[in-house]
């Protein structure tokens, strides 16, 4: 059976553009946003011992008994909010620790009971934080800070359509190549194949001094764009040489400190001009 989009290991590529942006639109619509207070979270134990493995009627009425088993595989813990309960993506745990203002490499090595206790003996001390859970294809995949001055939410469709926008702007006859999406991390690849000359006439002159002509006719500027909703990455646009067998990155990377919401957005408009670090740095 292929991989489904609840299980923690779920990943898909892209090779046109749209298909990408109409995938985090809909992931988007079918996302569901929660602010809650920190001390009112619950976090049990869900490994294969525990009693709520074999208790579907604990959990929200959209959780699977599939959802349960792949989350007794990897992280083993469920949250509880508002009533009900919700199983605990991977990729909530870091924010989990976070809410919780704990944090050490012994923690993954507890039994999950142990480590559910710890969690709700620390949770409960936090009487005046709130937290911004992200719930997405049946379970909890994020549990962020709830003040908006540490994070807002911004979809990632919206912010591949804002990419588009200033590369068209700036870069006419761009490319889109390919992209991925898993429930940690989203990225694609553009090629800016009219502008080959303007960027790299440098590095092509450089290497054909050299007697590497050949390997100059190869390369194609572009950019790499990765971003997340969970909290592993902010929204970056790195400048890349491609045409190798592996990319090569030029200058460093432009990002945002935050996940913005759309009314702050316009405020990093300009966000998403790295390849003009392959033209300065020459």
């Amino acid at each position: 059976m292929p991989v489904q989009p609840f299980q923690d290991s779920y990943s898909t590529n892209f090779y046109s553009l749209a298909d990408m942006i109409t995938y985090h639109a809909e992931q988007a619509k079918s996302s569901q946003w929660e602010r809650v207070e920190v001390a009112g979270l619950r976090v049990d134990p869900l490994d294969e011992g525990s009693p709520l493995y074999s208790d579907l009627s604990a959990f929200s009425g959209t959780i699977s008994e599939d959802a349960i088993r792949d989350t007794a595989k990897n992280l083993g813990l469920a949250i509880g909010l508002m009533g009900t309960r919700y199983p605990a993506r991977d990729t909530a745990y870091k924010s989990l620790l976070d809410r919780a203002k704990i944090g050490g490499t012994s923690l993954p090595k507890l039994r999950r009971e142990s480590l559910a206790r710890t969690l709700n003996d620390c949770l409960a001390t936090q009487k005046t934080a709130s937290a911004l859970l992200l719930i997405r294809d049946q379970k909890i995949s994020a549990v962020h800070s709830g003040d908006e001055r540490d994070y807002s939410i911004l979809p990632i469709d919206q912010l591949m359509e804002g990419l588009k926008a200033k590369l068209d702007e700036r870069f006419p006859g761009n490319v889109f190549d390919s992209g991925y999406s898993d429930h940690a991390l989203s990225s694609s690849v553009w090629f800016l194949l009219g502008q080959k000359d303007d960027l790299l006439g440098s590095y092509n002159r450089t290497l054909a001094a050299q007697g590497k002509a050949a390997l100059a006719a190869k390369l194609i500027p572009g950019i790499r764009f990765s971003t997340s909703d969970t909290g592993v990455a902010s929204a970056k646009v790195s400048a890349l040489l491609l045409g190798l067998r592996y990319p090569i990155h030029i200058g460093g990377i432009v990002a945002t400190e935050l996940f913005l919401s759309s009314k702050k957005c316009s405020k990093y408009k300009d966000i998403f001009v790295a390849p003009r670090l392959m033209k300065e740095r020459h």
